[in-house]
Formats: structure tokens, C-alpha cells, sequence
């Protein structure tokens, strides 16, 4: 080995790894594992390894293209503009090479060794995620909405990677991570609000005003506590899940409505932002320990 070419090789696979944003990816790795937990049926290990592997390839895809697309405006954000490429050290042309070479990879592979459902799911995600919402963030605030569509679906997949169709609990999985992405990033653009605004990028808080923000995410946390205990009758998780559902559900409900007499809410929101990182985490937590019948 060449020495003295070894950091900047070193530096290259980093910048490379970053490209595909390592962890919102482990995030989806919990949730899909969620889904495979939960649905009912065997998958082999070959079946596994490839859901998750492809999984792991299509989000890599589809956050290496939003990076390729959003270079010139991550360039306005401090949590952004160190990124490989608003920082120069990685050329826009290797970006979007990676990110259709992992989509030709990923999306093929979850289809033809584990399911054409999951395969489907998966392509919807990642076109969703690239040419839907990653332009829509420029145009509207309701990219939000739209971005948690791809977002949803790796629970979803989890669940078809066993069953092969879509069901009940599958959906109610997709739900949980829709609702919860929704005031997760209200809370974000309030915090961010400024950085969001020089990057021409349009948010709740900036569009509708922040009275109009802790709203929904009031109206979204509240949603979000139903559906999360869904689970229970359909048989999917139990009562130590119901329980934990129903505590954290009251505790993010609270911060929520906490933020109408915020005297701080730019702390508010990233306390509250936290909180929906515990949450979720915890949240699947309870469901990988007390799977219901279903799994049984």
C-alpha cells in the first residue's frame, strides 16, 4: 500500500460514507427491523440479510441524490454546509454516479431476493424522496407531508419482506413513522428557522408563522397517540407496548402544548425535537420486546 496516498483515500470513503448520512440510515435500519420483528412468518437468512442490505442501499441512494441536488443551497445551513459537496471536496458528477449506481443496486436486489412488493415499496420511496419532495422543499411547505411518505416505508417493507403483501399492522407501522416525521421536523425548521430561510427553503414555521407551528405539531402529536396503540388490537404488541405507547404518547403531547407559552422557542422546539428521537427509539424498543400473538 501507497502511505502516502492512504489519508486521502481515507478521507475520500469518508466524505463518500457521509453522502449517504449514516445516521438517519441506522435509524431506518431500526424500523425496518421493527417490521421484520413483528410481521408473522419466517424469512430465511438469506432474505434477511438481503432486506436489510437493500434497505441500507436504497436510503444510501436516495440521501446521496438529495445531496447531489441540494448542494447550492446546503451551502446557506451551518449543519449542512460541511457536506462533501457545498464544501468542494467531493465533485457533484461522483455524487450522482453513487447515488443511480445504488439505486440500479438496491431496488433490483430487494425484488428479486426478497419480494416484488418490497422491491415496489422501495422504488416508490426513493422516487418519492428524489424527484418529489427533495424539489418541493423550494415550493412549499407541505414538502413536509410528502417527505414523510418515503420515510414511512421502511417498517412497511419490513412487514412484506415476511409476508409478501401489505396488511393491517404493516399500515399501522407506516402511520406511526409518518405522523411521528411530522412535527419531528416542524420542530427542526423552528429551531433552524433562519438557516432553512437563506436556503430558500420553505418551512411551516416561515410560511404560516410559529403560532400556526405549535399547532400542528399539537394536532400531530395527538394523532400520533392512537395510532400508535393500533397496534394492540390487532394483535401485534402487547401490554407492556400499550403501556409505554400510551406514556410517551402523554409526554410528547405535553411538550407539545408546553410550546404555546414557550418563553424560549427556539429551546422549546429542540427539547421537543429530542423528545421525538426518545421517543421513536423507545417506542420500537417496547414492540421488538413485546411483539403480540401475531408474531407468536
Amino acid at each position: 500500500m501507497n502511505l502516502s496516498t492512504a489519508p486521502g483515500f481515507n478521507a475520500t470513503a469518508r466524505d463518500l460514507l457521509a453522502l449517504a448520512k449514516p445516521n438517519v440510515t441506522l435509524l431506518v435500519l431500526i424500523t425496518t427491523a421493527g417490521g421484520l420483528w413483528l410481521a408473522p412468518g419466517n424469512l430465511g437468512w438469506s432474505a434477511l440479510f438481503a432486506t436489510l442490505a437493500g434497505t441500507v442501499l436504497v436510503v444510501a441512494a436516495a440521501n446521496t441524490l438529495n445531496c447531489w441536488w441540494e448542494r447550492e443551497s446546503d451551502k446557506h445551513m451551518a449543519r449542512t454546509r460541511n457536506r462533501p459537496l457545498p464544501a468542494g471536496r467531493l465533485q457533484p458528477r461522483t455524487a450522482l454516479a453513487l447515488g443511480f449506481g445504488l439505486s440500479l443496486v438496491s431496488v433490483p436486489l430487494l425484488t428479486m431476493l426478497v419480494n416484488p412488493m418490497t422491491g415496489l415499496l422501495a422504488a416508490i420511496a426513493l422516487l418519492s424522496y428524489v424527484l418529489v419532495y427533495t424539489p418541493m422543499k423550494q415550493l412549499s411547505p407541505h414538502a413536509v407531508i410528502v417527505g414523510a411518505i418515503p420515510g414511512a416505508m421502511p417498517p412497511l417493507m419490513g412487514w412484506t419482506a415476511v409476508t409478501g403483501h401489505i396488511e393491517a399492522p404493516g399500515l399501522v407501522l407506516f402511520g406511526i413513522l409518518f405522523i411521528w416525521q411530522i412535527p419531528h421536523f416542524i420542530a427542526i425548521s423552528m429551531y433552524r428557522q433562519q438557516e432553512y430561510d437563506r436556503a430558500g427553503i420553505q418551512t411551516v414555521p416561515s410560511k404560516h408563522g410559529l403560532v400556526s407551528a405549535r399547532w400542528q405539531m399539537i394536532a400531530w402529536s395527538l394523532a400520533l397517540v392512537p395510532v400508535s396503540v393500533a397496534l394492540v388490537p390487532l394483535g401485534s404488541a402487547g401490554t407492556i407496548y400499550l403501556v409505554l405507547a400510551v406514556a410517551l404518547g402523554i409526554g410528547l403531547v405535553g411538550l407539545a402544548v408546553r410550546g404555546l407559552w414557550a418563553e424560549r422557542p427556539v429551546a422549546w422546539a429542540r427539547t421537543y425535537f429530542l423528545y421525538t428521537l426518545i421517543y421513536l427509539t423507545l417506542l420500537f424498543a417496547a414492540l421488538l420486546v413485546d411483539a403480540g400473538p401475531l408474531h407468536a
